[in-house]
């Protein structure tokens, strides 16, 4: 029998418990979306703990979305709709703070944006393809004078393939990953020799994403997409980079 190897244990402070039960009856519906949490003298009773104690829990309940506290209510906390909006900020905030390198998070949106664009080349309304055609259309007019309004054109386009994907951790992983890399496409667009240049080559490449979701072709929507990014961060990534991105590309 093979020797076990245990981590060492590590303690739970107080308030953390109070947080993990009263998230576990929230998440599984046990308190619905509109109801009040006990008040905070019911909550001391209950969990046979201090009014700071008490606090501390319901902070960090709200910090994470879960509740909402009026200033002044007899009640306790009311109980917030489970929202997708707080995975995209603390999402968003893991790709800052953790030194995820550009390499990784370019690899990651090539796996993220490929998906998203076949399941928007199948799952896409009249009015969401509208949208992405909308925004080709004004980056194809500022690319010819160098408008500012460029970059905001073809946020626009992302942001609505993200829509037409009808997966909404796609779309939260997706733009968290794009705004964390945000500034090095800035960079780059910033320093071309050629701004416009640089400008209707991602037109172009943003394109032929368009048509492919249009023509309702989810495996080209979903090569276009890789084609775009590795096409667009090829120069800003290390030799181990490139070899990642190369796995994720290659057409089998």
């Amino acid at each position: 029998m093979s020797k076990l190897t245990f981590t060492p244990a590590v303690p739970t402070l107080t308030y953390e418990r109070v947080v993990q039960q009263i998230e576990e009856a929230i998440l599984s519906k046990e308190i619905k979306p509109g109801q009040h949490l006990p008040s905070e003298r019911e909550l001391m009773t209950q969990f046979s703990v201090s009014r700071p104690t008490v606090r501390e829990a319901l902070r960090v309940l709200q910090s994470q979305g879960l509740i909402a506290s009026k200033p002044g209510g007899r009640s306790g906390p009311v109980v917030l709709p489970v929202s997708t909006d707080h995975l995209g900020r603390s999402f968003a905030n893991l790709t800052r703070i953790s030194s995820l390198s550009l390499d990784e998070l370019v690899q990651f949106r090539i796996v993220l944006e490929s998906s998203a664009c076949q399941l928007a080349a199948v799952m896409h309304n009249d009015e969401q393809l509208a949208a992405m055609r909308d925004a080709v259309e004004r980056m194809e007019v500022e690319s010819s004078t160098g408008s500012d309004s460029f970059n905001r054109a073809d946020l626009d386009f992302h942001a609505a393939v993200w829509e037409a994907s009808h997966n909404s951790i796609l779309r939260i992983c997706g733009e968290a990953v794009a705004g964390a890399i945000l500034q090095v496409m800035n960079d780059q667009m910033s320093h071309s020799d050629n701004e416009r240049r640089e400008m209707k080559k991602v037109v172009s490449l943003d394109r032929a994403i368009f048509d492919a979701i249009e023509a309702g072709d989810p495996v080209a929507a979903g090569d276009a997409a890789k084609t775009a990014i590795s096409s667009y961060f090829h120069k800003s990534l290390d030799e181990q980079g490139l070899l990642g991105v190369q796995a994720l590309t290659e057409k089998r």
